[in-house]
């Protein structure tokens, strides 16, 4: 059977002009920035004069941990928010911005799939309305102004061997994780070791995420610790004085990017700091704008509900003072094989016992949604090789989980695909069953956070810590920041930190081999195993297969 591309059906798409988009939410169209046709900037003040509405419900999308056999979290996320539009339910979706990395890289693209899509398909994951380009800017600045201080006397004394500031690029590149700069001369500055990390990975991407307003997002810049003195007094970009620039930079990039499904139903596409390395949800502004005008709103966060949906409700739900009402768990069968020892290859072949087998790790995520006191519902996201025996013993799984799994067919058949599941969530969140709490409290030791998240979520022995490790926790809660919560950089492959590890493991330590300070974010970043903050390309990137073809359309992007 040939089914279409993604890119051919998003191409195919009947896009309504974005201001009548726009229209149907309530925004006037002179609180919209057009980026051409069918792409928007909402006005920040618009949003300011929303401030005394009621909210809509909070539905977060999550998923099992991902496989290379692919998940479609997103696919269902968006085919969600059209199944809740079809259903007669005024409901908004907030996903995450793509980055040029993964695009070009392993991923291809990150907009959906199938008739489950958000339009401009190819714009989106290019270079969209510029946000990460400007985030960039930002942050290269603050990067140039503390060697340039240090140029000109370095009058605030900071140690050159402790600036904390690295620099950033949207692109994976290995061969800038660790670079000597400065070299030449006297006329270059002092030469030290530092080293790239990828847009999504920077504290600024956190900032923009997290801050309500321009105001804040100042704030937030300027409480950036970049650089410690000798005595380890720390620097901040406020000392630096470039926090005022950078929020000119990023003026633009702070308001909410505005498009639509395949549908015509509307989407907010803003921000994208990974789930792995960062807190992994789109913007907290774009989410508190769309509850403001949708009954309900559709969210994701990324990566597994180990990492992604951990981080929106002890970050992002703590930070933004949200209160998600339902989740959605997204598996598949594949995945669910692949956990039971199938490998890709075979992926096609009925086995029911490697869908048992597999479905362990399907059992942790739910128990671990459910820990957090919100109501969740699996969606099993269809591919044709299914059979009815292998989607069944997901159903029967889930029912002793206390449960119920729903087959959707929104990746092939749009909205339609999706009705069971959109009556499910609404009968949900309209029970007001949720009794949403964080994981741990605010003024629990940073230590304990990190074993708290290690323990209960991955199942954990215990954390291995180094004692600079703990020290410097213990500094940092002495210097105020002991409220912070924890962001776990690790791999999103297992619930360990060894990527090969499938299923749901138990009797595994958590090594944790740094810790960062992101006091602008407002947490503190746990880096775990062996992930990067700047990743590679694999060995036959996506890039390789994009171009344009003698039409002049863009090929390679799926």
């Amino acid at each position: 059977m040939t089914f279409k591309t993604d890119i051919e059906i998003a191409r195919a798409a009947h896009k309504k002009p974005i201001l009548e988009i726009g229209e149907a939410l309530g925004i006037p169209a002179a609180e919209l920035l057009p980026y051409g046709h069918d792409k928007a900037k909402v006005s920040q003040s618009f949003i300011n004069g929303l401030a005394d509405r009621p909210d809509g419900k909070l539905i977060l999308v999550t998923a099992i941990t991902p496989t290379p056999a692919g998940e479609g979290k997103t696919t269902t996320t968006v085919g969600l928010g059209d199944g809740l539009n079809r259903i007669g339910k005024k409901t908004v979706i907030c996903i995450r911005e793509a980055s040029l990395g993964p695009n070009f890289g392993m991923k291809g693209g990150a907009a959906g799939g199938g008739y489950a899509q958000v339009v401009p398909m190819e714009e989106m994951n290019l270079h969209f309305t510029g946000d990460f380009h400007a985030i960039t800017s930002a942050h290269n600045l603050l990067s140039a102004m503390i060697d340039n201080h240090i140029y000109w006397g370095n009058g605030l004394e900071i140690d050159e061997r402790r600036v904390m500031w690295r620099r950033v690029m949207d692109m994976n590149d290995r061969a800038l994780r660790d670079v000597v700069t400065s070299l030449g001369g006297v006329s270059n500055g002092f030469p030290r070791q530092t080293g790239f990390d990828i847009t999504v990975a920077s504290e600024v991407m956190a900032i923009l995420c997290l801050a309500k307003d321009l105001a804040d997002l100042q704030r937030r810049l300027g409480n950036i610790v970049v650089a410690y003195t000798r005595d380890r007094t720390p620097i901040t970009c406020r000392d630096l004085k470039a926090d005022g620039a950078m929020t000119v930079l990023l003026k633009d990039a702070m308001q909410p990017n505005l498009v639509q499904t395949l549908e015509n139903n509307p989407a907010f596409v803003h921000g994208g700091p990974f789930a792995n390395i960062a807190h992994g949800c789109n913007s907290a502004i774009a989410t508190r704008t769309a509850l403001k005008l949708g009954e309900y709103v559709v969210t994701e966060a990324g990566f597994g509900a180990d990492l992604g949906a951990e981080k929106f409700f002890d970050i992002k739900c703590r930070k933004a003072g949200l209160t998600p009402a339902a989740a959605v768990l997204v598996a598949t069968v594949r995945a669910m094989k692949m956990n039971g020892g199938v490998a890709r290859a075979d992926l096609g072949v009925e086995s029911v016992e490697a869908v048992e087998k597999g479905c362990a790790n399907l059992g942790r995520h739910l128990e671990n949604v459910k820990s957090f006191g919100v109501p969740v519902v699996v969606a099993i996201n269809h591919f044709h090789s299914d059979t009815e025996a292998e989607l069944q013993a997901i159903k029967d799984f889930v029912a002793t989980q206390g449960a119920e799994a729903i087959v959707c067919t929104h990746w092939a058949d749009g909205s339609a695909g999706m009705e069971d599941l959109a009556h499910k969530v609404v009968a949900m969140a309209d029970s007001d069953a949720a009794n949403f709490a964080p994981l741990y409290p605010d003024d629990m030791s940073l230590m304990d956070k990190i074993e708290t998240i290690a323990k209960r979520i991955y199942r954990a022995d215990g954390v291995i810590a180094d004692t600079t490790v703990r020290n410097q926790l213990k500094t940092w809660e002495a210097a105020g920041y002991g409220h912070l919560p924890v962001c776990m950089a690790k791999t999103q492959y297992s619930f360990t930190t060894d990527p090969n590890v499938r299923g749901a493991p138990t009797g595994h330590s958590f090594p944790v081999r740094e810790v960062r300070l992101s006091a602008g974010a407002g947490f503190i970043v746990a880096i775990c195993g062996e992930i990067m903050t700047m990743p590679g390309l694999p060995r036959k990137p996506a890039a390789e297969t994009i171009g344009i073809n003698d039409d002049g359309f863009v090929e390679g992007l799926f």
